[in-house]
């Protein structure tokens, strides 16, 4: 056996790829002691364990065989028929045909990359936007441009600026990762006929539109120009992220190619998961499960809040969620705040600084936060160690007065 060394000779896109900044935060969070106000993962208290155990077994009690088999690339008929009938209860007419199963919503952004770009064509995408869309896409090598967006989501002036010899546009909007912030109504419609003007497709992912708090998301965006975009869905938030399940809705022209490259990628996604799931779904208790699960996250947004005004209320700005896992914050004064974030993690506490939901490292001075697998006691001092933190930073920051010594006197 030869024990001589061997270089690897790497792709020019490989370069492309970094390692996930949360992903990497996550890996500091494991270390004894640090408070995790950093991953947006869904708390596991809100599983449906048994409701999973129950399907499972019914699934491999009534049809193995199937189950354990390979199958279409498109996904299991019951389960695509019941996407369909949701979404159309939502306000998104969608026939069974137009979904594909996925692994996660995250492949879905990967099959879209794969289809929809080329080097150098404009991925246009709101600021500040999902860490992951930037990370997926950028293999396929686009030209990032973000565009400027407030309270209500994405600007209608900018994209009707910017959005002309765009590929496509990504947006989230509903309960957006990082910012938590919904599109209102009457700006879905504005950006729904700006970018059916300008022939511009969009692609629209929603994996947080059930983590309501009080009332239900208005129509998805994609209700507004339904031949023009693709909608992303998710069972990570709703059910379990470790079935790595989602879907997409297409039009049917591009259905097919995504179907193509679907199967080039991996055939389909787990023909098990997905019948366990589709028994969940179509069982009594899923709207229960639901409700359950948003009045988890209401909780815990409402003592984060407390909490935040509390400790932080002086020295940052935020809007309060109705619904999703985060809450975004915005500094009163200039701190670079992927540089707090490691006196952060040595004091034993982690969040995400904002720059790494932008493509070219601006938003320096924002946080987000999540509350959705913290208890009460971790995030009573997560927050705490965070603020003393912070203060302690824009102390050392602040220039001394400087007194003579005959004043001191």
């Amino acid at each position: 056996m030869t024990t001589s060394s061997h270089t690897w000779t790497f792709s020019a896109r490989s370069g492309r790829i970094n390692p996930s900044f949360i992903r990497e935060i996550l890996k500091a969070t494991e270390r004894p002691g640090v408070i995790s106000l950093a991953g947006g993962l869904p708390a596991p208290e809100t599983f449906p364990v048994e409701a999973m155990r129950e399907a499972a077994a019914k699934v491999l009690r009534e049809d193995a065989i199937a189950a354990l088999q390979y199958t279409t690339s498109e996904g299991h008929a019951p389960l695509r028929q019941w996407i369909a009938r949701y979404l159309s209860g939502r306000g998104l007419h969608a026939d069974a045909e137009q979904v594909l199963i996925i692994n996660g919503s995250q492949q879905g952004l990967d099959l879209l990359g794969k289809v929809l770009l080329d080097p150098g064509s404009t991925m246009l995408v709101e600021r500040p936007t999902y860490l992951g869309a930037l990370q997926s896409c950028a293999l396929y090598e686009p030209q990032m441009k973000a565009l400027a967006s407030d309270r209500e989501g994405l600007s209608p002036q900018a994209l009707a600026q910017h959005g002309g010899d765009a590929r496509l546009l990504y947006v989230q909007p509903n309960f957006q990762n990082p910012t938590g912030r919904i599109m209102s109504e009457r700006r879905r419609q504005e950006i729904a006929q700006i970018a059916s003007g300008l022939n511009l497709p969009i692609v629209e992912d929603d994996p947080y539109g059930e983590l309501w708090f009080d009332q239900p998301c208005p129509a998805p965006l994609s209700a507004h120009m339904p031949q023009g975009s693709v909608y992303l869905g998710s069972f990570s938030k709703v059910l379990a992220p470790g079935l790595r399940l989602g879907y997409l809705v297409a039009p049917k022209a591009l259905h097919a190619k995504l179907v193509q490259a679907k199967q080039a990628a991996d055939l389909h996604a787990s023909n098990l998961a997905q019948r366990m799931v589709s028994e969940v779904l179509h069982g009594p208790g899923f709207s229960a499960h639901l409700a359950q699960v948003r009045s988890v996250y209401r909780q815990r947004s409402a003592a984060m809040q407390e909490l935040l005004s509390q400790h932080l209320g002086d020295l940052c700005a935020w809007d309060r969620p109705c619904g999703g896992m985060f809450f975004w914050l915005t500094l009163h004064e200039p701190v670079d705040t992927a540089d707090l974030l490691k006196a952060a993690l040595h004091a034993g506490v982690a969040f995400v600084p904002g720059s790494a939901f932008s493509h070219d490292d601006v938003d320096t001075g924002t946080i987000r936060l999540s509350f959705a697998t913290c208890s009460d006691a971790d995030m009573q001092r997560g927050v705490a160690l965070l603020a003393r933190v912070l203060r302690e930073r824009l102390r050392a920051a602040r220039p001394a007065v400087f007194m003579p010594a005959w004043q001191g006197a």
